[in-house]
């Protein structure tokens, strides 16, 4: 293999970018002395929440904790089924798993690989308690027509936002039309701290103060607890993050224009590229080409120095550890278009940091790669 020279992650040019901040303001925790629920796990929640437009932000330890929370929040259990997609992260479902409930997947629309709301309704079943519509690679699902399929038939909405912070519809944003949002802030995502952790985001009260209970042991007052969890985002990740988040926006316009550069420069190759609907704000988290030669594709890339990785090339409901046992529902005609993209998808580097002339180098050597398997670039094949 060739010296890397357009690595998958940028988030090590990012902290250099902001060295100084952040490491002031880990100094800052460290010298405080308070490492855990602390002031600045309260200032940015109250940021965070701003930001996204929300009454109520809280902070946990991982977006996992966030989904599954939230349905305990709001009684999720066994017994209830919950609708969701099996082309995500294996976090989704297992926040359902965790509960107890019956996982009822749904096929996706191929072209924005996001759930396919035409096929909700026929999912739903007296059992049916929730809706979790995962925002796939930075796209929003059309929420207002899932709110309103939700409100036809009684049931929860809980956003998987895990890879969409910053997102929008066309007239609308996340939180605005469901009953809470769970975000991950690991690492690699568009607000992303050292680690793990994550949030919930909700507009009410109720729902927010027990999720306050739950992720200390239970507990709203020192010494006296009830049955919870320790699911606590750290002073220092918090720190981390109140230094990120102004730089959120900009990050995310920056994502866009590398993408919108992909786009220019693979235009009639035969690659299926990302697919933005019209008038919404995709915040390209993952910028994800398919193609049937994938595997081949991917091991020219890295032969070029360009490291491109797979999300998700195994569909939950394909993997070794789907729980059958827990009766997870797959419609009787299978989810033919969530396979078919597992078997395809393939990852491109796309960061804040990534260049306009790394963007090209990898577009001339996929190019090179498409012309050496017949393609004339022509036609926009596919």
């Amino acid at each position: 293999m060739a010296d890397v020279k357009v690595p998958f992650y940028g988030h090590v040019k990012q902290y250099l970018n902001l060295k100084k901040e952040i490491d002031s303001a880990i100094e800052q925790v460290l010298m405080s002395g308070t490492y855990v629920m602390g002031p600045t796990l309260a200032k940015f929640e109250q940021e965070c929440a701003e930001y996204m437009g929300v009454k109520r932000a809280v902070g946990l330890n991982s977006g996992t904790d966030a989904l599954w929370l939230l349905m305990e929040a709001y009684g999720i259990g066994p017994g209830d089924e919950v609708i969701t997609t099996s082309n995500t992260f294996f976090a989704t479902a297992e926040a359902v798993w965790i509960r107890g409930a019956t996982c009822v997947f749904v096929d996706i629309d191929p072209r924005t690989c996001n759930m396919d709301l035409d096929q909700v309704e026929a999912a739903i079943t007296p059992r049916t308690k929730a809706i979790i519509p995962v925002h796939l690679y930075g796209q929003m699902v059309n929420m207002k027509r899932v709110a309103e399929i939700a409100k036809k038939h009684n049931l929860l909405v809980i956003e998987d936002c895990a890879q969409a912070m910053g997102a929008a519809g066309p007239d609308f944003r996340v939180g605005q039309y469901s009953d809470g949002v769970g975000i991950s802030f690991i690492t690699a995502k568009n607000l992303g701290t050292f680690g793990d952790s994550g949030a919930i985001l909700t507009n009410r009260d109720d729902i927010a103060d027990k999720i306050l209970r739950l992720r200390n042991h239970g507990s709203s007052k020192r010494s006296v607890h009830s049955p919870g969890w320790n699911s606590r985002l750290d002073e220092i990740h918090a720190a981390i993050l109140r230094v990120k988040l102004p730089h959120l926006d900009e990050w995310n316009d920056l994502r866009r224009a590398r993408a919108k550069d992909y786009a220019e420069l693979l235009k009639g190759t035969s690659l299926q590229l990302p697919y933005e609907e019209p008038g919404y704000r995709h915040i390209y988290h993952l910028y994800v080409i398919e193609h049937d030669k994938r595997d081949d594709l991917q091991a020219y890339l890295k032969d070029k120095g360009i490291i491109a990785l797979t999300n998700y090339p195994i569909a939950i409901h394909q993997q070794e550890g789907f729980p059958w046992d827990r009766k997870a529902v797959v419609p009787k005609g299978g989810l033919p278009h969530t396979e078919r993209s597992a078997a395809r998808v393939l990852s491109l580097p796309l960061y804040p940091e990534l260049t306009r002339a790394e963007v090209e180098y990898v577009a001339a050597a996929i190019k090179e790669w498409d012309k050496q398997q017949g393609c004339c670039g022509c036609c926009g094949c596919k």
